[in-house]
């Protein structure tokens, strides 16, 4: 073994350095604070239709224009970071969040209130793609496993506390503290950033490039948006589906020629020359169908099927909760050491554990079993993000991190738009059969949703095979080469 690979192994077992840390810290509060913002605005959804006297089609915008504002600004973020530095661009992007949350708690309108969650949406959108370029810098590639695994912790419980958070202060307190409640949050998290935070930029941002930014950034907006409106309308082929999908791949697909042509490109296609990069991020986009199929479902059977509350369903997710915090950690342990492919794969198929459980829904379905088949999916979700994330970056020249990890979280935020669109669509063709027949009866529907966990299978599946195109072995140069 030669003296780099022995100083390599070192780095991947050793404690993680303090000032690294405390840098995965202040990221951290970043990240679980948009996590537990989006899932408790769903929870109080029905406080708000009362008391703003509205339609669900105007309050149901309330998370569209946020989703649709972070779609926008992800692209920025791999060249605002590189012209401004970290400590700039995430106290920036944490103040905007932060001005949008007070302003979202004094709403006196819905329509005021979408307006000031799009202002949200902006300071948010740049946030997690902010975070995980400045941590994959700074950790190198003999320690980026673990800090990826402990990072992702906040991303699995943020879905998990989220609606019970919610549902606490919707019922105790008052709608308006579940964006009030951000502030401190927000204020830890400039203050951290303040004090830990890299402060270098990068001769090699050059200049915007604002034809790849006005193409490239309304093109994630339509495409998410299109996916949304397919999981609404329970079709692909419906106008209000069809015809912002159609303009969303239009604008990508002149966005590829531009980019192909262009010096300094808002998003280098050149990293799909990178095989890792390639590879892992074919197998996320996948596999976000598998591995949050039971998010959009299951809920929807509980309080359906079997008549739980918004409270009471977010409980039921728990166990997947835990089950993936667990993962996240034990896998982030090895993940520097053992072949991600392997690791990937080995997740994949818990996830199909897990899902084949749920194929066989029904309306007396043991909560236990339940429980268990969500612990062992949560498992699963934890061992494949940790090293297709890792895997993603870990071959990427360090001056082009940045923006691969913008690339990384627009292609994780449209797979999973797009498997949330078509697990819904699946169970509301179900359901429409169903009715047709009249033959609704809570059996039925429970099989509606356990329907849709075939094609959760069938998407692990292929993420299996896409994992076999991975990389065997991680890279182990040492982190100076990086530089």
């Amino acid at each position: 073994m030669t003296v780099s690979a022995k100083a390599a192994g070192r780095r991947a077992t050793g404690r993680l350095p303090a000032r690294l840390v405390m840098l995965m810290i202040t990221i951290a509060l970043g990240s679980i604070m948009m996590q537990l913002d989006a899932t408790m605005t769903n929870i109080a959804y029905d406080t708000l239709l009362r008391r703003f006297d509205t339609s669900l089609l105007t309050i149901q915008w309330i998370s569209t224009g946020y989703l649709l504002a972070m779609a926008a600004v992800m692209a920025l973020s791999g060249w605002a970071l590189e012209r401004y530095g970290a400590r700039t661009m995430w106290i920036i992007c944490i103040s905007l969040f932060l001005a949008g949350s007070v302003l979202c708690g004094t709403a006196w309108d819905a329509y005021s209130l979408i307006g000031f969650r799009v202002v949200q949406g902006l300071g948010g959108g740049m946030v997690l793609p902010l975070g995980m370029a400045i941590l994959a810098q700074e950790a190198g590639p003999s320690r980026l496993g673990r800090v990826m695994g402990v990072m992702g912790v906040p991303s699995a419980l943020g879905p998990v506390l989220g609606p019970v958070l919610g549902g606490v202060i919707v019922d105790d307190w008052s709608w308006r503290w579940i964006f009030f409640i951000n502030v401190p949050v927000c204020l830890a998290a400039i203050v951290l950033a303040w004090r830990v935070m890299p402060t270098r930029t990068s001769r090699s941002a050059g200049r915007l490039d604002v034809l790849g930014l006005v193409l490239l950034s309304p093109a994630c907006a339509a495409v998410v948006f299109g996916l949304a409106e397919a999981a609404k309308y329970g079709s692909f082929a419906d106008r209000h589906v069809a015809v912002p999908l159609a303009a969303g791949v239009t604008l990508l697909a002149v966005f590829c020629l531009h980019a192909l042509r262009a010096r300094d490109p808002i998003l280098d296609l050149r990293l799909l020359k990178v095989r890792s990069f390639l590879s892992s991020s074919a197998v996320l986009f996948f596999a976000s169908v598998a591995l949050f199929g039971a998010v959009g479902v299951l809920p929807l059977y509980s309080q359906q099927v079997r008549g739980h509350s918004a409270l009471e369903s977010g409980l039921l997710l728990v166990p997947q909760g835990i089950g993936m915090a667990v993962s996240l950690i034990a896998v982030g342990r090895f993940a520097d050491r053992i072949a991600a492919r392997v690791l990937v794969i080995g997740g994949l198929v818990l996830t199909g554990m897990g899902a084949l459980v749920f194929t066989r829904l029904a309306a007396g379905s043991d909560e236990a079993l339940l429980s268990a088949a969500l612990l062992v999916n949560g498992c699963g979700m934890g061992a494949v993000m940790v090293p297709a994330m890792a895997a993603a970056i870990r071959d990427v020249p360090g001056a082009m991190i940045p923006r691969a990890s913008a690339a990384n979280r627009i292609i994780m935020q449209i797979g999973s738009s797009f498997g949330a669109a078509v697990l819904l669509i699946v169970a509301q063709g179900r359901i429409d059969e169903l009715i047709a027949a009249k033959k609704i009866t809570p059996d039925g529907l429970a099989g509606a949703y356990g329907r849709t966990f075939w094609w959760v299978l069938g998407f692990a599946a292929v993420s299996i095979l896409l994992a076999l195109f991975i990389p065997a072995r991680a890279a182990q140069q040492p982190d100076e080469d990086r530089a």
